[in-house]
């Protein structure tokens, strides 16, 4: 099996799986050190990850299995019920990368220090995701806890919540007419009184229209 991109005449050879003669014995070979001890548990699975990713046994699927065997020697070297980060997401998100670096070690004898280089920056921009998801989840339950002393009405509580989830763009009045299904008085009153409750603030920056930010830091006084 190859994986070949050009045109006819042209074509380039990514990569070349073992033999069929060889696969029983390259993934006996495998399973058997898998199930082993490991003395650096995250090293093991990027090595597990480059070395089935290279067997590869099956015509399709081959990546998404791997990532899945990598993903359970993550989670088994965190020793944790729970993990919070997910390196598959992250190299789908650097698939060229990978790509790249997958195909240059598999061409480079047995020296895989490149892709473990690789493999390893990419689990740090993993949990640096999660780190982020993390804080950004806190700071939205932080703020529907706070959001509890104000009363809105319908209308406002579903404008807040877009806000809160994240917002394509800037709140302006005609926009949050559009949203709420309202007339563009209503919702001047409406932004007046988030204005006044302390819930929303001018966006400082300017522009053609008014537009309004959702104020993070909200105080024991905006809520009276």
């Amino acid at each position: 099996m190859q994986v070949v991109s050009g045109a006819i005449g042209k074509e380039r050879v990514h990569f070349e799986a073992p033999s069929a003669e060889r696969l029983q014995g390259e993934m006996d070979a495998f399973l058997e050190w898998f199930r082993g001890p490991a003395e650096e548990p995250v090293i093991r699975a990027g090595m597990a990850h480059f070395w089935f990713v290279t067997i590869h046994p099956f015509e399709d699927g081959n990546g998404r299995i791997a990532r899945a065997i990598a993903e359970m020697a993550l989670a088994q070297a965190d020793g944790l019920p729970e993990r919070y980060y997910n390196m598959s997401s992250r190299i789908e998100s650097e698939r060229r990368d990978y790509y790249a670096v997958l195909e240059r070690c598999q061409k480079d004898g047995l020296d895989i220090t490149g892709w473990l280089v690789w493999f390893l920056g990419c689990l740090g921009r993993a949990l640096d995701d999660a780190e982020k998801n993390i804080a950004s989840a806190l700071r939205r339950a932080g703020f529907r806890d706070r959001l509890r002393r104000h009363e809105l009405n319908a209308r406002q509580s579903k404008v807040i919540d877009l806000l809160i989830e994240g917002f394509s763009g800037k709140l302006t009045s005609s926009k949050y007419a559009k949203i709420a299904k309202c007339s563009a008085d209503t919702a001047l009153r409406d932004i007046k009184q988030l204005l006044d409750s302390g819930l929303l603030e001018k966006d400082e920056a300017g522009g053609r229209s008014t537009a309004y930010l959702l104020k993070e830091n909200l105080t024991t006084d905006s809520a009276r």
